[in-house]
């Protein structure tokens, strides 16, 4: 586990869950993105609705005040429910700071250019979301998922635009919580993906047969490297790593069908995946940490089933 990304097993369960926490994670946990954007002045080489595309994808972390407090009552530090309202729930007339963030931009290139030093002069300004300036201290634009990528980019944040000569950008953005379902840009995760869980069983009986020579060419055929050959009794054994790689066991079933005397004969190897359990894959775009997302994601489906739980005793009643 880590920030922007985790891996887990999800057991005793089927492929209807597994499945609901996959698409639940990809487009129905809130998070908050620019959605409206108003231009006071824009002399750049993109249009209005380009730039304000542009900012929609921005990923806009929520850092709670109560850091400290991680995971206690308050639930995690970066999950957004119960902070902001969606737009449609909140009873203001328009706007107000229970459902929206507002975000400034104010970048004109000769001002920018006369703070630079001789040898930076003229070159042209790459306005990124680092010019971004929050009204809500506690939401700020993911600029980078880590540290690593930080240090790897050319830039301090994420490009919007760039400036040249005369050229000013001014602009007032408002964030607010959406899901997926909508519109891509509110989707916490790059990806979400589950593989099945391989069970891999050796027949031993059956190997007795084979030359250490052939074991090898077993062991060697695989691309998963899910076998491997024990030196001091000259068995095949299961690799330890071999539910995190398996992924593709045509050769090796190829190969043990060519090594058989007949083709009815005993299966050396066989590899089925598991019906109830499952290896979760889910990396976050940065607003959210990757384990924030599979929290909220289970709370968004326990919701769901209170909701319809409700539902049908509401029929009950009628």
């Amino acid at each position: 586990m880590s920030s922007q990304e985790v891996r887990f097993i999800l057991s005793d369960t089927d492929t209807s869950m597994a499945n609901a926490l996959r698409r639940i994670m990809i487009a129905e946990v809130p998070t908050l993105a620019i959605d409206l954007v108003e231009f006071h002045e824009n002399t750049t080489v993109l249009n209005d609705e380009y730039i304000a595309h542009r900012l929609g994808l921005i990923p806009l972390r929520y850092q709670s005040p109560d850091t400290h407090h991680h995971h206690h009552n308050m639930g995690s530090r970066n999950d957004i429910h119960g902070i902001f309202l969606p737009h449609d729930e909140c009873v203001c007339y328009d706007r107000c700071p229970k459902c929206s963030v507002e975000f400034y931009l104010d970048v004109q290139y000769d001002v920018v250019n006369a703070m630079r030093d001789d040898n930076e002069r003229g070159l042209p300004w790459n306005v990124t979301s680092c010019d971004l300036k929050s009204t809500n201290e506690y939401v700020t634009p993911a600029h980078f998922l880590n540290s690593e990528e930080q240090d790897a980019s050319q830039d301090v944040g994420i490009s919007i635009v760039k400036l040249g000569h005369g050229q000013h950008l001014k602009l007032k953005a408002i964030a607010r919580l959406g899901i997926a379902k909508e519109h891509a840009k509110w989707s916490p995760v790059a990806v979400a993906t589950y593989r099945f869980w391989p069970i891999i069983h050796i027949n031993d009986e059956a190997c007795m047969n084979l030359t250490l020579e052939q074991k090898q060419e077993l062991v060697d055929t695989c691309p998963d490297r899910i076998l491997e050959l024990d030196d001091m009794s000259g068995k095949l054994l299961v690799s330890e790593h071999a539910w995190e790689t398996c992924t593709f066991t045509e050769d090796v079933l190829q190969k043990q069908q060519d090594m058989k005397k007949r083709p009815e004969d005993e299966d050396f190897i066989t590899i089925q995946h598991s019906t109830d359990r499952f290896i979760f894959c889910v990396e976050s775009v940065g607003s959210m940490d990757a384990e924030d997302i599979v929290m909220s994601s289970l709370r968004v489906l326990k919701d769901r089933l209170n909701y319809l739980a409700q539902m049908v005793e509401n029929l009950k009643d009628i």
